[in-house]
């Protein structure tokens, strides 16, 4: 039997998003896999987070491309954003948590190329006017990961609805991002 293993890290996510200390035998069992098969795709937790790290990377990068962000408005480049990012909000929520990930020098350059291209999104719209210039790109986007895991886990505490994901969470960053006109 075949094991696929972007399969295996979606269980994995998923399991340690709500249970970071999760055991190995834990994420054998959420992944459908027994300890063995996992110890032989991943040596160990590190190898796995940084798997389940590679796997985030490249759903943002095909999120961020689906997106279109250069197309049409600011707002409306968000929305799809946040849309195309939902299939991922799991495996997201789990990696922003995960402090390994982001100490010394050995954080993953593609964190930065996602950053500077959202971060690019939210500049965008305050050049054009759609957004606040109160709030730094760079803020902003840490808001949308933020709100992007808690949308995560509370659809995966049954708290929310999928399908009202995507809206709940543009909506709300956009409505504080929008830029008001003075009376």
């Amino acid at each position: 039997m075949s094991v696929d293993r972007d399969q295996v890290l979606r269980g994995a996510a998923a399991l340690l998003t709500r249970k970071g200390s999760a055991t190995m035998d834990e994420v054998a069992k959420a992944a459908g896999v027994s300890r063995a098969t996992l110890h032989r795709h991943f040596a160990g937790r590190d190898a796995l987070v940084r798997a389940l790290e590679d796997l985030g990377l490249r759903e943002c990068e095909l999120a961020l491309d689906a997106a279109r962000l250069d197309e049409g408005g600011a707002a409306d480049a968000l929305r799809r954003l946040v849309k195309e990012l939902q299939p991922a909000a799991g495996l997201l929520a789990f990696l922003v948590t995960e402090n390994a990930l982001f100490e010394g020098e050995s954080q993953h350059e593609g964190w930065s190329r996602i950053d500077t291209r959202v971060a690019e999104l939210f500049r965008r719209g305050q050049e054009s006017g759609e957004f606040r210039i109160d709030l730094t790109p760079v803020w902003l986007t840490e808001a949308l990961y933020g709100l992007v895991s808690s949308g995560a886990w509370a659809v995966l505490d049954g708290r929310v609805a999928t399908k009202d994901f995507s809206y709940m969470i543009a909506e709300l960053l956009i409505g504080g991002a929008r830029r008001r006109v003075e009376p």
